[in-house]
Parts: structure tokens; sequence; C-alpha cells
């Protein structure tokens, strides 16, 4: 009889020293890079006459969605669970700062888990720069609760909104309710003397953090794993959008993006996305 001890024995062996060879996977291997043909489009903005919008298409209407908690690698090696809250939140201005204090307000401690912590030293702190910001606390935002908190895992200023039926952009930081949505301004002269504010909705990517964008240990918007969604960006972003272009603008933008997702051959698809099937008879 063969000697099934000393051949599993063997198989083991040459199993382990295969993986040994083989390459770890790294986080960054499920991203796409951040160079790749995108599709743009400049239109005005039809609420105000000296201002326009340039919107990246490639971007807005590509399948991203958050994966926190559902596959989200996180900022920072170890701490998938914060998603990208481990660095905390800054505020884009004193009306952001105090939106968020009144609803902070409102948090209790069954929808946040470091309420004692914060409502007696503190939700805030000043970075290395001076700028204030959300507090961290045992390694992440101070409004973050962590798996396992009976509310939920996640951003408390988040679960408040869903739990009143509000918009999370009317209770969390700018910062936080904008991403992976990046708005620019930029003064343009044009050659008849005349200067329009062109205002620029894109993707959010590892450069919209600065330097240390190149650092993190996984980011999203590029990554194949959060592109998959049943709606693409424009849409499921509705209000975020609207928030930041208006009305008028985002529907003006919905028209655009419709287009684009009925044509034939729309150019320069995200890259993360799934590949598209075929083109309906």
């Amino acid at each position: 009889m063969p000697n099934t001890k000393k051949a599993n024995q063997s198989a083991k062996a040459k199993k382990a020293k295969a993986s040994a060879k083989a390459p770890v996977a790294s986080p960054r291997d499920d991203e796409k890079g951040l160079d790749f043909p995108r599709a743009w489009v400049e239109f005005p903005d039809p609420a105000d006459a000296e201002q326009v919008f340039r919107c990246d298409l490639t971007w807005l209407t590509s399948r991203w969605t958050c994966i926190f908690g559902s596959g989200c690698q996180g900022i920072q090696a170890g701490r998938a669970s914060d998603g990208c809250c481990t660095l905390g939140a800054h505020f884009s201005d004193e009306d952001d700062e105090k939106r968020v204090a009144e609803n902070v307000a409102r948090l209790t401690p069954e929808l946040w888990q470091f309420h004692d912590v914060g409502s007696e030293t503190g939700w805030t702190q000043n970075d290395d720069d001076g700028e204030k910001q959300t507090r961290r606390w045992e390694g992440a935002c101070i409004f973050l609760n962590r798996p396992g908190f009976p509310a939920g895992a996640g951003c408390s200023l988040h679960i408040l909104a869903l739990r009143s039926g509000q918009e999370p952009l009317e209770t969390k930081p700018d910062v936080c309710w904008q991403l992976p949505i990046r708005r620019t301004y930029e003064w343009i002269d044009r050659p008849d003397d005349t200067r329009v504010l062109q205002v620029s909705i894109g993707e959010y990517d590892r450069r919209g953090w600065g330097p240390g964008g190149h650092d993190l240990h996984w980011w999203c918007t590029s990554a194949t794993s959060a592109h998959g969604a049943g709606e693409p960006v424009y849409v499921s972003y509705r209000p975020e959008l609207t928030e930041l272009m208006g009305k008028e603008g985002y529907e003006a933008l919905v028209k655009l993006c419709e287009a684009r997702l009925s044509s034939l051959l729309p150019m320069a698809p995200h890259p993360a996305d799934p590949p598209a099937g075929p083109a309906a008879p």
C-alpha cells in the first residue's frame, strides 16, 4: 500500500515551498494607478454667468461605490476597519466647524461610542501645523465607532443622519461627505479679457491628499474592488453633487452623463470599472 502519510507530508512541503516563493500580494495590486485617459466636459453654470463647470465624466459615470466594512482595506496598514477615518478630519472653515458642533451636541451615548470621552475632554485637536481638526482617539477619529458597537461601526455623525432622516452631508465635516469627490477652483483669463471661475468636479485620488497621499496603505477610487456598483457615481452621489454644484448645475451634469452612457462607444472608461457588456440590440 502507498505511504499516504509520507505523501501528504511531501505535498505539504512542496506547497509551503511554493508559497514561500510566491510574491506577497499588496493592497496596491488592486489599484489601477493615477494616470490614464479621462473624458472631461466643460459647460456654463446655468445659475451663474461668471462660472463654468469642468467635470470628469470618466469618474462621474464610473461604477465606484464605498465598500467600508465590505472589503475596504483602509488608508493605514493594520487598520482596515478605520476606512479613511484614521487621520481625523480638518474643517473647511468656521461655518463647517459650527455645523458639526451643533450635530455633535445631538449625539447620544447610544449613537457615539466615545461620547463620554468627547464630552468630558473635547472632540477637537490642533495638528502639527496648528490647524483644528476632529480629535484622534485610540488611533482614529473620535467619532468613529469601532466594530462591535451596538449602533454600528463607522462614523457616529453619519449614523446620526441616517437615524434622523437626514443626508450625511448635513451632519459630517465637509471633507468627509465630499470624499471621494474633489471640487477645485481656478480663475481663467480668456483672450477677450474676460474672466470666469472654473469649478472642477472630479475624482479625489491619491494626489488629492497632497504628497502624503502616495504613502496611503490603500485608496479606493482606482481600486477594482470598489468598482462594480449598480449605479454610476453621478447617480449615487446626487445629494453631494447637488450641494457642490447647485440644483441647476447638477441637472445639466446629469444630461451630459446620460448622453455619455448612451453612446455606442464611450471614450476613456475608468480602468477600475468592470468590463462593459455587449451593447443592447
